[in-house]
């Protein structure tokens, strides 16, 4: 059952071609003359397959009409809406149960944000406002972090450190 579906599929494909050919050139008596005859030959071996074909000549004007109206679509201006779709109240985000488990920082890090546990999320926001406040964001670069005597205990030894790079220090520090 499938071959015969993919079978008659093959045949429809070629009888196809002289159509879309024809219906590209301009019509003309000679050219729909020559262009039958031609789509006959072809089709005519496989014929047996499929019910009777039909004439290139008749198929070179449905297919004008369909390219028509996209040129059509594409020309006209589009419209502004009218009113834009209501949009539905935010649904309240439940933050993630990992980010928000207090954490105990290191002596190290407990200097730059406090002693007392703090979720992640807290910590690195108490790190970037300890960088902006002792401007220690690189002027040229600012993925760069250029460390102070406090951030440099915290970075292992570092003088500079992307952003990057300091998320992953500073998780190190977090027990």
């Amino acid at each position: 059952m499938a071959t015969a579906k993919k079978a008659a599929a093959a045949v429809k494909k070629p009888a196809a071609k002289p159509a879309a050919k024809a219906a590209a050139k301009p019509a003309t008596k000679a050219t729909a003359k020559a262009a039958a005859p031609k789509a006959a030959a072809k089709a005519a071996p496989k014929a047996a397959a499929k019910p009777a074909a039909k004439p290139a000549a008749k198929a070179a004007p449905k297919a004008a009409p369909k390219a028509a109206p996209k040129a059509a679509a594409k020309a006209a201006p589009k419209k502004a809406a009218a009113k834009p779709a209501a949009k539905k109240p935010a649904a309240k985000r439940t933050p993630n149960a990992a980010f928000m488990k207090p954490l105990t920082p290191s002596a190290a890090l407990g200097e730059v944000v406090g002693a007392k546990p703090l979720p992640r999320t807290e910590v690195t926001k108490k790190v970037w406002e300890y960088i902006k406040k002792n401007k220690l964001q690189n002027a040229e670069n600012k993925r760069n972090i250029d460390a102070d005597d406090k951030l440099k205990a915290i970075f292992g030894g570092k003088k500079q450190v992307t952003m990057f790079e300091m998320t992953k220090l500073i998780s190190a520090h977090l027990s």
